[in-house]
């Protein structure tokens, strides 16, 4: 079992950034993914950032430019930066984990206003 748990969400105006931090606990070393999703209010959860366990990186559209993801192996930690923010990144950011099977956090709120 692998267990995720983010922190790092709040208020930001537009243009200002945040970091979402994702610490994983448990049996780690089968993950090969790991990423973001974000749920926006009244939307589906989309995909944001994912990296592999060979750092190689990948972006959802919206995002290129602006987020940068990143992982800490000593702290088991993947890191979402994410800057110039917009009021449409707005929505519950959701660590992820791919392993034999698919685990999730609990879910980190972000308000970006205009």
């Amino acid at each position: 079992q692998v267990q995720l748990v983010e922190s790092g969400g709040g208020l930001a105006q537009a243009g200002e950034s945040l970091r979402l931090s994702c610490v994983a606990s448990g049996s780690i070393f089968g993950l090969y993914v790991m990423g973001w999703y974000r749920q926006a209010p009244g939307k589906e959860r989309e995909w944001v950032a994912r990296i592999t366990r060979g750092d190689t990186t990948n972006y959802v559209d919206s995002v290129k430019g602006r987020f940068t993801i990143s992982r800490n192996n000593a702290k088991n930690t993947v890191y979402l930066q994410m800057n110039s923010l917009k009021p449409e990144d707005t929505g519950v950011y959701y660590c992820h984990a791919v392993g034999s099977v698919v685990y999730w956090g609990q879910g980190t709120q972000v308000t970006v206003s205009s």
